[in-house]
Formats: C-alpha cells, structure tokens, sequence
C-alpha cells in the first residue's frame, strides 16, 4: 500500500535571517521536531516557492521566505497491536503514561517479541501516534526493568518524545522509588554517587566500577518504615542508569528483597516464598515532569501494588 504525503507550509519572518533552515522550520512548524526536519530536508521534501527542492539543512537563511515540507505518513511500526490490559495513570494527545504491572516488559526483543507495554500501546494508542522519526510507534524515552512495577511515560508525537528526551538527559525528571530491602540503613538516609556499567564477568549484571568505564549514577535514599529485620526505602533517582536503585541499595548491603540478581537474601527466603513473591521489591512510585508541549507541571503517583503491599505487612514490626 503507498503511503501518503501531506504538505505542511512553512512561513518564516524576516527576523530568522541568518538562521539555519532547520531551526527556522522547527519554529515554523512546531508539530514536528528538529530531527525529524533535518531528515526531510536531508531527503528532497523541502522546496522553496520556485520549486527548488533545498536538501542542507545548515542552509543560511536570507530573510522572510515560505517554504514547503512533504511530510510522509508514518510508516506501520513492525511490532504487533496487542489488546493488552494498560492502567493509564495519564494520557492527552501527545504522551502517555502508564503504571506497569511487574511482568510486563516494555519494548519487545529476542525472547519478548511480544506482548510487551510497547505492544499493548500501539493497540491503545491505534490512530493518535503521528510518527515517531517517521514510524508510527510510542516513543520510549526511558524503561524499567520487566519484574519493576510503576510509572513509565511515552510520547505519541515527535516533538513530545524531543521534549521528554530532553528532560531525561538534563536529569530534571522527578523519579522516585520505593523499595523493601534487607536489613536497616545506617545512616537512615544518604547519597549513593558511584558509577555503573555492565559487569565484565556477566553481561546481564551492572556493577559499580572505578576504572572510567561507568557512567556517573546518584541515588538518594531515605528509610521511610522500619520493618523486621527489612526497611521500606524511598529512593530519589539524580540520574537514570540500567539496574541503578538495585546495584545501589545492594552495594549497601541492604538489596532488594526478592532480587533473583542482586539479593537472594537467606533471612527472607522462606518469608518470599510462602507469598510466592519472586521478584525485586521495586515499585516506580512517583513521576514528575514538565510536559513538553503544554508546559504545564505534571506530578503523578502510584500506589504500591498487591504483592509489596503483602511483603510490606508481613513485615511490619
């Protein structure tokens, strides 16, 4: 089936002279991002009024001028629409955001090709997506692990996902955790600073490392309940890394409970399971961000699920 072309006129004033055209048309045209314009100059579908096709997006402007853009529809996503249960904690037409179950694994790959949360949105969001670079799909600006329940967002334009992207790599998105580990925390409360990267004896393990090949990883922590011979922990995420709060706290001494990488603590094995409780006790509690289009302050929470909640009263003192 051909795709479609829509057109998009773009009128830059007088005062972009000297601009690049990129930047211009991003101005111009603020339902599509940057990236996304580059690429459509870069491939011929940006023409001047005299029909001159301009393919630098570093083209200087001179001036007032109107340009105009071929805009592709978004091609099909190659995953699979699955009608999947989602609990959607919020949603307008240009993100989402969902409380994932733990279990879930949020983008397919080898072994989870589908029923995944990507899956479940392109069924959710069938009709709202308008591509992603070009692709009709949610764009995930940051994951969580599959056996992690909690707050995830996602956008559904292009100029959200920029937006979000952003947020996420300046560290301005509020991230908090909560988390049931082994033992007390001594001090109560803290900062973790050390930076992680893959284990260089298991690849499917991140470890803390001095060597420069880490990336730097903060967490701050804070002993909210105590409990028998545990605590329930909230952990403030300062910056974003694979497996960040579970290598942290384990480095502590004072893992996750029910953390089949990082944990297998003795102490709780029975406890975990006669619940049949088998993962990390890790709930994405809180998200907090700007939204990229509205500007508007957004703060949403989560309650902890079933399983945490059972563990968490089992424990109490």
């Amino acid at each position: 089936m051909n795709r479609g072309v829509s057109t998009m006129r773009a009128e830059v004033p007088a005062e972009a002279a000297g601009w690049r055209l990129d930047r211009a048309l991003a101005v111009a045209i603020p339902t599509l991002s940057r990236e996304r314009l580059k690429a459509l100059v870069s491939s011929g579908q940006v023409t001047a009024e005299d029909g001159r096709a301009i393919r630098d997006p570093a083209t200087k402007l001179l001036g007032a001028a109107t340009f105009l853009v071929a805009v592709p529809d978004p091609t099909p996503a190659h995953n699979v629409a699955q009608d999947l249960n989602l609990v959607v904690a919020f949603e307008d037409e240009h993100l989402i955001v969902v409380d994932k179950p733990a279990g879930m694994v949020v983008h397919p790959a080898a072994g989870n090709l589908d029923g995944t949360m990507v899956n479940a949105l392109l069924h959710h969001c069938a009709g709202q997506l308008s591509g992603i670079g070009g692709v009709a799909r949610p764009g995930i600006v940051h994951r969580i692990d599959k056996d992690t329940s909690g707050l995830i967002v996602a956008a559904k334009t292009d100029r959200a996902h920029e937006g979000l992207a952003r947020q996420f790599a300046d560290h301005s998105i509020q991230r908090r955790y909560r988390a049931i580990v082994g033992g007390r925390p001594i001090p109560a409360a803290g900062k973790v600073d050390a930076p992680l990267a893959r284990s260089t004896t298991n690849r499917q393990k991140m470890a803390i490392v001095a060597d420069g090949r880490g990336k730097r990883a903060v967490t701050h922590y804070r002993t909210d309940t105590v409990l028998r011979d545990a605590a329930l922990v909230e952990c403030r995420l300062e910056t974003g890394r694979t497996h960040q709060v579970r290598v942290h706290m384990a480095s502590l001494g004072h893992a996750l409970l029910g953390d089949p990488v990082y944990g297998r603590s003795k102490a709780h094995r029975d406890l975990l399971a006669r619940l049949g409780f088998a993962r990390q006790a890790l709930h994405a509690a809180h998200l907090g961000f700007v939204h990229p289009i509205t500007s508007n302050a957004l703060a949403l929470d989560s309650e902890m699920p079933a399983d945490m909640q059972e563990l968490f009263s089992e424990l109490s003192v």
